[in-house]
């Protein structure tokens, strides 16, 4: 997601969307004939999700306002807020019921769940209709990794919308799949056990995944740097400017997935005027800009005493 919304990904944010309305009702139905727990652990599931790709378009809407006398660095956070958010919401509402309603049914009186016919016919309906929409966030995701490890493009990245809702997609197949065995024994043997067991199996695999998410979400937040790729890259425009003798400090942040906060402290050439060191600098500003737009908030410094070895993001590098 970019700060604004690229297209990719409101396409994928809405293919998911789209698909978990219609799954969130019939679970929900299933679950209501049937008295299924995996098969209500799945309707919240879908419920979850369906709040979440709303709040993620939200950051995305909110993401794009602009109110420079409160935010004069932008808004471009709201991004990353919100898909924390999403994190939060998948562990608590999806994961944490789906583990009581387990758990209850476990230690409650035996009552195995009637009219599993319907159970199934809706768990293959959703698993087709979600494994469509994990077809499309896989396609985005698979364009957008480039030559990175599926890990490193699932949590090394600084946009977390594509990787939250492969992950999302990803966890609801599988628990889908979960459910779907789960009933299906049931139906067999004609025991609860089977069916609560599912439903406790859903709620750990969402609470994994809320955890996983709100832990990189939570770095993006606080403010992590760009990655070592694009440090190098910038470093290498800034040094190859005509005019800069030493990069002394370099200091980023990303805003939001499309936005950069860039900090510089610069030593020009000892004999270099006011009217040079302006014109340096306005041309570090627009190289970099033109290899890499997303550094949109650029400040630029000149020194001549601060020790580069003291700068962290010179010697050691970003976490990731």
């Amino acid at each position: 997601m970019a700060g604004h919304g690229s297209p990719s990904s409101k396409r994928v944010v809405l293919a998911a969307l789209s698909g978990n309305v219609l799954i969130a009702v019939a679970k929900f139905v299933g679950a209501g004939v049937s008295g299924s727990a995996a098969m209500l652990a799945e309707a919240v599931h879908s419920l979850a999700d369906t709040a979440n790709q709303a709040l993620l378009l939200l950051g995305m809407r909110l993401a794009a306002e602009k109110d420079p006398d409160r935010y004069p660095l932008g808004r471009s956070t709201e991004t990353y807020f919100w898909a924390f958010v999403v994190s939060l919401m998948l562990f608590l509402l999806g994961g944490v019921f789906a583990i009581y309603e387990g758990v209850h049914k476990l230690v409650g009186p035996a009552e195995p769940p009637e009219r599993l016919l319907i159970s199934t016919l809706v768990l293959v309906g959703s698993l087709a209709i979600e494994g469509m929409s994990l077809t499309v966030a896989a396609r985005e995701f698979g364009r957008s990794r480039g030559g990175r490890s599926i890990r490193a493009a699932l949590f090394g990245g600084r946009d977390p919308t594509i990787p939250l809702v492969v992950l999302e997609d990803t966890g609801a197949v599988i628990g889908l799949s979960v459910a779907l065995v789960s009933v299906l024994v049931t139906w067999v043997t004609g025991s609860h056990v089977a069916d609560a067991l599912g439903s406790v199996s859903i709620g750990i695999l969402l609470c994994a995944i809320g955890l996983m998410l709100a832990y990189d979400t939570h770095g993006l937040i606080i403010g992590e740097g760009v990655t070592p790729e694009v440090r190098e890259h910038a470093l290498r425009i800034i040094r190859e400017t005509e005019g800069v003798t030493a990069v002394t400090q370099f200091l980023t942040t990303h805003l939001g997935p499309d936005t950069i906060l860039l900090a510089l402290k610069i030593r020009f050439r000892a004999s270099a005027h006011l009217e040079d060191v302006e014109r340096i600098t306005n041309d570090i500003e627009a190289r970099v800009r033109a290899e890499l737009p997303e550094m949109k908030k650029i400040f630029v410094e000149a020194d001549g005493s601060y020790d580069e070895r003291l700068d962290p993001a010179l010697v050691g590098g970003a976490r990731r």
